[in-house]
């Protein structure tokens, strides 16, 4: 039995931990999986529950954490070539860029005989200064030239993995999109978004209008309060909206909120506030029932989970073009899509599905149907299995 170590970055919230604990959980019992996980930061909510539930147990590095500290990444470092010596697997899949730097390192001086490494996203545009990014690009190329395979999650970022910032060669890039259970999206949906709503005084004839991810700067949140902002006294139907998540920049969205005279309230503190932080929200299909409209205004994206969440649930969409995005929805169809912090054309986009239930109902009914089967798990598991085959056969 081939086995698998598989390392993730942490166990948060989002598309890496759902990805990682059901290729753990369906691959087997042809492949033998350790996963092993980072440490989570304190501003985001763990998702080991995820992992629990599906029976899985894992093996925590504490030493591996997001922030760079060389002194503690060494120790990872080190770890991590220890456990592939007791492990001795055939195959190690690193999942995210710390996991991705560190673990590929330790099993290429392991002498692992095949090592991959997904991108759920990438940090060469938004995230940080010109010189920090061309150095980060730099470790990239090196690790990819040690791959035996390099996964985008969508052909948007193969491409700009390969043609545009050349971190190795198409021939060394798979494309395999992430794969969920979203049955839970389509199960019990009247009873969900009756509670919901009931939760936050919302009546049938209020709009709940949401966004859904970690208070982060690369998820630009601030377009979408400018947008709220720039949608008040326009003669809208009764519209509340959610910022479903938790983070960094809550306080710096907090005095947004203020500055632009936006009432606001945080978990719950003032049900009639135009705008509420909800914090974290573990049954995000609740949550996703008892919205209308669904919206994302991040500046880079690798394939929003939100985003095919709520193509599961028939939510229409308005999205910034960033990303993988055009690979996970169906832009004029499932989502309205407009350019990278662009207020006038995401506020118009906005106003529009806000005031149009047509449009909403028609967009809605495409989501499921485009969803379904090309983002479920049991073809992620697939293709993964395939290309683990294909691998060892040809390494053996």
């Amino acid at each position: 039995m081939p086995r698998v170590l598989r390392i993730i970055n942490r166990l948060n919230l989002g598309g890496p931990t759902f990805n990682a604990a059901l290729l753990t959980r369906h691959l087997a019992p042809e492949f033998e999986t350790l996963l092993v996980a980072g440490v989570k930061q304190d501003s985001e909510e763990s998702s080991e529950y995820i992992v629990r539930d599906l029976g899985l147990s894992f093996l925590q590095l504490p030493e591996m954490q997001r922030e760079i500290n060389f002194s503690r990444d060494r120790a990872a470092y080190r770890r991590i070539r220890t456990i592939i010596r007791e492990f001795r697997p055939d195959i190690v899949h690193t999942h995210a860029a710390k996991a991705g730097a560190l673990g590929r390192l330790a099993a290429f001086h392991e002498k692992v005989p095949v090592v991959v490494h997904t991108f759920h996203g990438h940090v060469f545009h938004s995230y940080f200064n010109p010189i920090k990014t061309r150095i980060f690009l730099g470790i990239e190329r090196y690790l990819a030239a040690r791959s035996s395979a390099i996964i985008a999650i969508s052909d948007r970022q193969r491409d700009e993995l390969s043609h545009h910032y050349k971190v190795c060669s198409p021939e060394r890039l798979h494309v395999i999109p992430l794969g969920f259970d979203l049955s839970r999206f389509r199960d019990d949906q009247v009873a969900k978004r009756s509670e919901f709503r009931k939760r936050y005084q919302l009546d049938d004839a209020t709009l709940a209008v949401g966004i859904i991810g970690r208070l982060a700067p690369v998820k630009n949140h601030p377009l979408f309060l400018r947008a709220v902002a720039r949608l008040q006294g326009q003669h809208l139907p009764p519209t509340r909206f959610f910022l479903i998540g938790d983070g960094e920049t809550r306080e710096a969205l907090f005095a947004l909120c203020d500055e632009l005279e936006l009432s606001y309230s945080y978990q719950g503190s003032r049900p009639d506030a135009l705008v509420h932080f909800t914090g974290w929200d573990r049954e995000v299909d609740r949550s996703m029932a008892g919205l209308d409209i669904i919206c994302l205004t991040s500046f880079n994206e690798g394939t929003p989970v939100s985003l095919i969440e709520a193509q599961a649930a028939g939510k229409p969409i308005v999205s910034t073009a960033v990303g993988g995005i055009e690979n996970v929805v169906l832009a004029g169809e499932t989502a309205l899509l407009v350019p990278t912090n662009d207020l006038t054309s995401f506020s118009d986009s906005l106003d529009q599905l806000i005031r149009s239930a047509a449009l909403r109902n028609k967009m809605a009914e495409k989501g499921w149907a485009h969803v379904r089967d090309r983002f479920h798990y049991t073809r992620l598991v697939s293709e993964m299995g395939n290309l683990y085959r294909n691998l060892l056969s040809n390494w053996s």
